[in-house]
């Protein structure tokens, strides 16, 4: 065994103590993903997704015969998608802000179309807001274990399936959520 230090920086998620607790992010692994993007001079998103939008696939839009959803085509190359989405993923792991849109977006990995790659691009400039927020560990005795739990009954059009969040909180400090169809 190798004492290796104080831990800063590990599988790409950056710690930082102080008094006040420890602070985990993603911002370099955010940085990063902004720029394979290619969102580096776009501007900020304020909201993760535009309000009230629905997400549907392209079965969905011929079961349904969308004739709006006509100009939706399929994307030529689903990799550059299926790549973004999966780098998304990995940076929920510090922001619980963006776990559900994620979750939303991870659905149509094998057909996206273009309104899932444009959601996909915004979710990224919404990050682009602030790359550098992350968890915060804080420091101090606590015994409060506090819970909320939220249910949007018949909120995916697809399948008319509710969806259901929750998270826990141990004192001040997040340690698990969820978000399920």
């Amino acid at each position: 065994m190798k004492d290796l230090g104080e831990l800063k920086f590990f599988l790409g998620i950056e710690c930082a103590r102080s008094n006040k607790g420890i602070f985990m992010s993603q911002r370099k692994y955010a940085l990063e993903l902004i720029a394979e993007a290619g969102q580096r001079g776009a501007k900020p998103a304020d909201t993760i997704l535009e309000l009230n939008q629905k997400l549907t696939s392209v079965k969905y839009d011929e079961y349904i015969n969308h004739k709006e959803s006509y100009g939706d085509k399929l994307l030529e190359d689903p990799s550059r998608y299926q790549r973004l989405v999966g780098r998304l993923l990995y940076l929920t792991m510090t922001k619980p802000d963006i776990v559900f849109a994620v979750h939303v977006l991870s659905q149509y990995m094998h057909s996206p179309k273009v309104s899932h790659m444009e959601a996909a691009l915004r979710l990224v400039r919404y990050i682009k807001e602030a790359p550098g927020l992350g968890l915060i560990m804080p420091t101090g005795h606590t015994e409060q274990l506090t819970t909320y739990y939220d249910y949007n009954w018949g909120a995916f059009i697809e399948t008319r399936r509710s969806v259901t969040r929750y998270l826990v909180k141990f004192g001040r400090s997040l340690i698990s959520w969820k978000s399920k169809k």
